[in-house]
């Protein structure tokens, strides 16, 4: 039976959380976690044995044709070893039991959850999206989330509740998200925590039945738009507007910092660990003769780490965490900026990941493979399509208004098209010729017939990005850019409770 699926949306509540409350948060972690790792232990014995025995061989010979029969072949190779969710969730139940702490420590409705969770793992190796399985040590273990709001861990009174264990929540009452979010149905409830300047924060995520809160300013209209997906930015031409979006604009990269924490990193451990590099040796440079440090050991060692190794490692991870933080929040402004104009999008069908090997760090400090995803989502929540082209067959990017096809090198961001019509940019001319691809292929006609109606928008987006260039290179020649001064403070109320505040009583 196909489970039934609606439309969830996510509404996180931080939490007030004591000394007290936060160790026996921390030890029914330590017991989740542990019960994650057997199942997850238990489910891949179990799919090596699926994998390896005749009735699993022989479905594989079975032609691709025969899907019946081939699925049926499948799934009797996997009740054989009792490979499946329910046979896994009472594996969990029954190491729970023997483990008595943990079945003190995880309720039944949680312990599923996390067989659950565990299966799945598995069952991505077992399908070839994933080529192993990740065990979780403490560090990485961050949620646990119930199956229901009706056990377990639940929201309840406007708090959450996990057994005997009450947790305040800090609620802004004038926040119209938190307030939908409140008011919504629960479906489920799931408990995390996060380290933010150097402190762990715990919070609740409720994920609601409906649609997400909508902003007046975030609004979503049913218009066609072109996109032209690059490494930095993207350009898209609307109905009656188009622009070239600059990706994470004006981050902070606070790379001094981390290059001098990085030092300090680097300091601490060949004073600790001398026995885990090479000795050094001097190189020769020209005419010169220049002290290098001894490279790391080949093969595993153990480290030592000192305690202002762990400071400066904590330091840098605040850093590095802004800084995706402040990128992710500039990049879902992009997104909502071309949904004001459309929700029906058409697009080249680009790979992120064949970009990474060649771009690199460009590819982590910009992020377009989230801001596709996320554009994606979005317009496919609000009703609209996302319609992805073959970038071979189209070639936008070498095609003029007459169907020709010029190469061009990637330096060169200026379209000359050989009809004698105005310079574009060019990234703004193939989101205009997006517009008009149907079935991976370009319909000329429908193109030419466009482009005098949208001439005057793309000149004028081209204009705004050679004026926003202009402004950003005037910027840079000043020193103490502003986007590096970002506020290090937190804006919401202290998640820490003082010994003489005193929580409410128990929830029944």
């Amino acid at each position: 039976m196909v489970r039934s699926s609606t439309l969830s949306l996510i509404t996180e509540v931080p939490l007030k959380v004591d000394s007290k409350q936060e160790s026996e948060l921390l030890s029914r972690f330590q017991a989740g976690r542990q019960l994650y790792n057997a199942c997850l232990n238990e489910a891949m014995k179990r799919l090596e044995l699926v994998r390896n025995s005749e009735l699993y061989l022989t479905a594989k010979k079975l032609p691709r044709i025969k899907k019946k029969e081939r699925g049926d072949a499948f799934k009797k190779a996997r009740e054989q070893y009792r490979y499946s969710e329910y046979d896994l969730h009472s594996f969990a139940t029954a190491t729970s039991k023997s483990a008595k702490w943990i079945a003190q420590k995880v309720d039944s409705n949680t312990q599923q959850k996390l067989a659950t969770l565990a299966f799945k793992a598995t069952e991505r190796v077992m399908t070839g999206r994933a080529k192993e399985v990740r065990y979780k040590v403490p560090s990485r273990f961050r949620s646990m989330e119930g199956k229901s709001n009706q056990t377990g861990i639940r929201w309840k009174n406007d708090c959450l509740v996990w057994g005997k264990l009450v947790l305040q929540p800090i609620i802004d009452p004038n926040n119209p998200v938190i307030r939908h979010g409140l008011e919504s149905p629960i479906k489920y409830v799931r408990l995390l925590w996060r380290i933010l300047n150097g402190k762990r924060r715990w919070y609740a995520q409720l994920v609601n039945e409906g649609s997400p809160y909508q902003k007046p300013q975030n609004y979503v209209s049913d218009g066609l738009v072109g996109l032209d997906l690059n490494v930095s930015n993207i350009a898209y031409v609307g109905n009656d507007h188009a622009d070239l979006l600059p990706f994470a604009e004006k981050v902070p990269t606070f790379q001094n910092q981390i290059t001098k924490l990085q030092r300090q990193m680097q300091r601490s451990q060949r004073a600790n660990n001398p026995d885990n590099f090479e000795p050094n040796f001097e190189a020769h440079i020209g005419r010169k003769t220049v002290s290098k440090k001894g490279k790391v050991k080949k093969g595993k060692a153990q480290w030592k780490k000192s305690s202002n190794y762990l400071k400066a490692a904590n330091r840098k991870r605040e850093l590095e965490r802004r800084k995706s933080a402040y990128a992710k929040t500039q990049n879902r402004r992009v997104v909502n900026e071309i949904l004001r104009h459309g929700k029906h999008i058409k697009t080249e069908n680009v790979s992120v990941r064949g970009w990474q090997k060649r771009y690199g760090k460009a590819i982590s400090a910009k992020s377009p493979g989230f801001v596709q995803s996320e554009l994606c989502r979005k317009a496919e929540n609000a009703g609209g399509t996302v319609i992805k082209f073959s970038t071979q067959t189209t070639a936008l990017s070498q095609t003029h208004l007459d169907g020709s096809r010029i190469k061009k090198p990637l330096s060169q961001r200026v379209h000359r098209d050989v009809t004698g019509i105005p310079e574009h940019h060019r990234d703004l001319f193939s989101a205009f010729l997006s517009r008009h691809v149907n079935q991976d292929k370009l319909v000329l006609q429908s193109a030419q017939n466009e482009y005098l109606g949208l001439e005057p928008i793309l000149l004028e987006a081209y204009q705004q990005r050679i004026t926003r260039e202009q402004v950003s290179t005037s910027e840079s020649r000043q020193s103490g850019s502003p986007s590096e001064r970002v506020s290090n403070e937190l804006l919401t109320p202290s998640q820490i409770v003082n010994k003489d505040e005193k929580l409410g009583g128990d929830v029944a």
